[in-house]
């Protein structure tokens, strides 16, 4: 196995210490060095050229922002933010800007609570070791800024064509975020089904995510709530730490909002979510598997398939982690396989629409 060579960039002098020390914990991790600030954090970047940088979004003089504007255009490198804004959508403004993944830091980092975060830096640290970083640079070219979105058009059905699915059901990890705006800004203005999203992604971020991108786009984007019936021109998604499901209630398909069990490794469960929505709909469902480290979703798309759906999965060019999508596609449930800048599309045609975008 390789050495990742990572540089902590934080002004925090106990934050950084902590960093480096969970991290040096890490077999195949090797510390190359730190910064307290954006300017001597570029210096370092472009003399270390190290494999990962874990960046802090708030310090003196060059904030993290601008940094990492820098280095995706001068020296593209993996950023994890490492960050204490936690409930704060400017981390997803982040991961637009180019960072793969985020971690918060506890609300006060001081004594023994910083070390609270040890073993998801560790974990994200160590999905390094299969990143995509020609998916990395593709996925921050194609992510679309809140103040440059395409003119869309109706979704319309050829002439004595049909809609086939009622729900879209879509799950992400790694990389999850800015893959999920960039189809919806290539979906039409009013959606002729349901999406469901399961990210994996802890509580407290889910709602700002699902806030930005409902002021981005003329459909519903809200985090779910336990109870709310499912229906066309809204995207729901699953709050952080808990796993969504769909569910017949009289004559209408409602969330359901489920605490994770201890079978559950991924959170939310893009599994769980699948099997649930291929019980309800059955033929009128379709699943499409983005990017993630790991295999959430391999037996949702079996079920799915079983109850006569479809499966698209993301194909490796675009994907920031191949493993969601490599071990969907291994089942044998996917139908087709597609770059991330033609997924909307995709999703449209399998619906039986003839267009997303103008």
């Amino acid at each position: 196995m390789r050495t990742v060579r990572v540089l902590v960039i934080d002004d925090s002098a106990y934050s950084r210490r902590t960093i480096i020390k969970l991290l040096e914990e890490l077999a195949g991790v090797e510390v190359v060095g730190y910064a307290v600030n954006g300017e001597e954090g570029l210096r370092k970047v472009i003399d270390l050229r190290p494999d990962l940088v874990t960046l802090d979004l708030e310090m003196p003089g060059m904030d993290g922002f601008t940094l990492l504007r820098i280095i995706m255009n001068a020296c593209p490198t993996p950023v994890i933010v490492v960050s204490a804004q936690n409930e704060d959508e400017r981390v997803f403004k982040a991961m637009e800007l180019g960072a793969v993944d985020f971690v918060a830091k506890p609300g006060k980092v001081v004594s023994e609570q910083l070390l609270e975060i040890r073993e998801e830096l560790q974990q994200k640290v160590s999905n390094v070791f299969n990143l995509n970083l020609q998916g990395v640079k593709v996925r921050t070219k194609m992510v679309v800024q809140e103040e440059n979105l395409p003119v869309r058009r109706p979704a319309r059905l050829p002439k004595g064509g049909k809609q086939r699915f009622e729900v879209v059901s879509i799950g992400s990890s790694t990389g999850g975020p800015p893959a999920l705006q960039k189809i919806l800004s290539q979906l039409p203005g009013t959606l002729p089904f349901a999406v469901l999203i399961s990210q994996h992604m802890p509580s407290g971020f889910t709602r700002a995510f699902a806030e930005r991108l409902n002021r981005m786009f003329p459909f519903d984007v809200r985090e779910a709530i336990d109870g709310e019936v499912i229906r066309p021109n809204a995207v729901l998604i699953a709050p952080g730490g808990m796993n969504m499901v769909a569910a017949r209630h009289d004559d209408q398909v409602i969330v359901r909002l489920k605490v994770p069990t201890k079978e559950d490794k991924y959170v939310p469960s893009v599994d769980v979510m699948l099997s649930s929505v291929a019980s309800v709909y059955g033929t009128m469902a379709l699943a499409v598997v983005l990017t993630g480290m790991g295999n959430d979703g391999s037996k949702g798309v079996l079920r799915i398939k079983e109850c006569g759906g479809s499966v698209l999965a993301e194909a490796e060019d675009s994907a920031v982690v191949f493993g969601m999508p490599r071990e969907a596609i291994a089942t044998g449930a996917v139908d087709r396989v597609v770059s991330l800048g033609k997924m909307a599309g995709a999703i449209m045609e399998s619906c039986g629409f003839l267009t997303a975008t103008a």
